[in-house]
């Protein structure tokens, strides 16, 4: 992993962010309120890794103008994970896509759950639209993406969202037919999410294995996220910040090291980084002082 350089006084340390609603504002998707913390965290060498229910294929322009490309990212909710080479196996693995990626498969293919989710469909008269049915202009007004950007949506490998439309039963009967075939029923921002057995949880503690594997220590992980199902990636770090949503959804991971943002989207995301590595002493190191002159992180 010789692109990912530690100060000497700095442990190692991995930081998993969840995006829309994060790292990226639920309305606009701006991130301006925390790039002076990712400039800090790149020239500090610290990964910055998305886990996201977005398909690589949206990951891949986003990761470039966020400057996290030299980082591996999770897509589709713990279905797939892409590794740069810095994170690979030299001899185990030697085929990268056309982006230099080796791409990682932690779910099962879209086919199959696709398939289930048409029988279910019709065997409980369910009511919910496929993310992959939405007309283009809906999804856009559904959104607020672009159209090019709603077709990258659309590349689903491992995972389907869903709008669903019935009653909190039919939402119980459908999540027990498909937990009968092996797949998970996840409450995302907009949508419901069908995926594997897989999840952002599982997909982070795959990751920091990889490390650990490639280093030789494991690192100090921080996760942030403000969702139902970054539960699960909020109970498999070191620390973890529930930033504040958009939503009245529950959200309560059991996470002793949880940090509650007091702002949402990017704001939360600065606050709740501020907190943990923001300050000497007992959360932070001096190299991870606030940067661009934020105020001190909020006990």
């Amino acid at each position: 992993m010789s692109s990912i350089r530690f100060l000497p006084d700095t442990p190692s340390r991995l930081l998993f962010t969840d995006l829309d609603g994060s790292l990226l504002d639920h309305h606009d998707y701006d991130w301006s309120p925390a790039r002076p913390w990712l400039t800090r965290l790149k020239q500090l060498g610290i990964p910055v890794i998305p886990v996201t229910s977005k398909t690589r294929h949206e990951l891949l322009p986003l990761r470039r103008a966020l400057g996290l490309s030299e980082a591996p990212f999770v897509a589709e909710n713990g279905a797939l994970v892409g590794l740069p080479p810095a994170w690979c196996h030299a001899r185990l693995e030697r085929d990268p896509d056309p982006d230099g990626l080796v791409i990682k498969s932690l779910g099962v293919d879209i086919g199959f759950i696709r398939q289930r989710l048409a029988i279910w469909r019709h065997r409980l008269d369910a009511r919910f639209t496929p993310l992959s049915e939405l007309p283009l202009d809906e999804l856009v007004a559904c959104t607020g993406l672009s159209e090019p950007e709603a077709r990258l949506a659309r590349r689903r490998e491992g995972s389907e969202p869903l709008l669903w439309q019935g009653g909190e039963a039919g939402l119980e009967a459908l999540r027990d037919g498909l937990a009968g075939d092996g797949l998970r029923l996840v409450r995302g921002g907009r949508f419901w999410h069908v995926t594997g057995a897989c999840h952002k949880g599982e997909a982070v503690r795959w990751l920091v294995r990889r490390y650990t594997a490639l280093r030789g220590h494991r690192p100090l992980t921080l996760a942030l996220g403000d969702g139902p199902n970054d539960i699960p990636m909020l109970e498999a770090v070191d620390q973890a910040v529930l930033i504040r949503g958009h939503h009245d959804q529950p959200v309560a991971p059991a996470q002793p090291a949880l940090y509650r943002s007091r702002v949402a989207g990017p704001a939360g995301w600065a606050e709740g980084v501020a907190h943990w590595w923001g300050r000497d002493g007992h959360r932070g190191e001096s190299a991870l002082s606030n940067p661009a002159g934020q105020g001190e992180a909020m006990a």
